[in-house]
């Protein structure tokens, strides 16, 4: 039977912890034989968020785990346990394939399990994990990365993503889509998915951006430019672009095609319009367009997203 130990300390997240827990543990009689076995380990009693946690073990025994599972850290801004780090680089040493979900790839980074790897975190915190520690090549736009003996995912559903992609490693596709089924979330994601993050819009009413933003998206089907843009904001199409890069983060062509690609998620999730109806309602033009620029953003064609909430929303019914 493989083993699976979760490490946990006072600061960890509870929701990625009972995740794991829940997939780890869970009670697959009669589809599967072993299944895992499942410890807690830490340091004594842990508070976990507002629970109260009695650990199986101590942290000395991750290193008789298959997997050790490094769920997320509350204060990225806070160095983690000494003992927790140590205790996770030892269970490497000995050969268990470490997991981090979301913020816990701080922990593999502090025992520098990333060092020269690509890794990925929540998007909220890729760049606090790259200044900290420069050696990891952070990866800010995936679900999850599979380094073989190390792995990471991004924030909350991400860490489902990389649970069950352990789970299909192990026992098969079969096993696993049985499992997502049970759970009712999609039966796969591919690691190399966009986190799907809403982008950013002033939060000041009197911002000059702020009129700007919500009628360009009223106006997704026009073949907007950027002088367009600028003749709204009554302002040069530089100065647009200074203030779109210090609110947005990015250019102003650059935010309209993320705009345009959220509104296809939206529409592929809502409606059963067609490609090419949903690349004119986008501005997209043509189908092809669309196809091109949404496998590039979001990491997977049109058709295979609207498979894949469709498929959520009737398991859910």
């Amino acid at each position: 039977m493989a083993t699976v130990a979760l490490a946990v300390t006072d600061g960890m997240l509870h929701f990625e912890l009972s995740l794991a827990y829940e997939v780890f543990g869970a009670d697959l009689t009669g589809v599967v034989d072993p299944w895992y076995g499942v410890t807690v380990c830490g340091s004594g009693a842990v508070r976990v968020g507002r629970f109260r946690l009695e650990p199986d073990c101590g942290l000395d025994q991750l290193v008789h785990a298959d997997t050790v599972i490094v769920p997320g850290w509350v204060d990225v801004d806070v160095d983690p346990p000494a003992d927790l780090v140590d205790a996770v680089r030892a269970a490497h040493e000995a050969g268990a394939r470490v997991a981090s979900l979301c913020t816990g790839a701080f922990v593999l980074a502090a025992a520098g399990l990333l060092d020269g790897r690509r890794a990925t975190t929540h998007w909220a915190h890729t760049d606090a994990l790259a200044a900290r520690h420069p050696r990891v090549q952070v990866d800010p736009d995936v679900l999850y990365v599979d380094n073989g003996s190390v792995l990471t995912s991004a924030g909350k559903a991400a860490a489902m993503d990389l649970c069950l992609h352990l789970v299909r490693l192990d026992h098969g596709s079969a096993v696993a889509n049985t499992l997502a089924r049970r759970l009712v979330v999609p039966p796969h994601r591919a690691g190399g998915q966009a986190q799907y993050v809403i982008a950013p819009v002033p939060d000041q009413d009197d911002h000059p951006l702020a009129e700007l933003f919500s009628w360009a998206i009223e106006r997704l089907d026009h073949a907007l430019t950027v002088e367009d843009l600028a003749r709204r904001a009554n302002m040069s199409s530089r100065n647009l672009g200074r203030h779109f890069r210090s609110v947005a983060g990015t250019t102003p062509l650059q935010w309209l095609l993320t705009q345009r690609i959220r509104h296809a998620q939206e529409l592929l999730e809502t409606t059963g319009d067609s490609i090419d109806a949903i690349a004119a309602a986008t501005g997209m033009g043509t189908a092809a367009t669309l196809r091109r620029h949404f496998n590039r953003t979001v990491g997977v064609p049109p058709d295979t997203y609207r498979r894949t909430f469709r498929s959520t929303r009737s398991g859910a019914r």
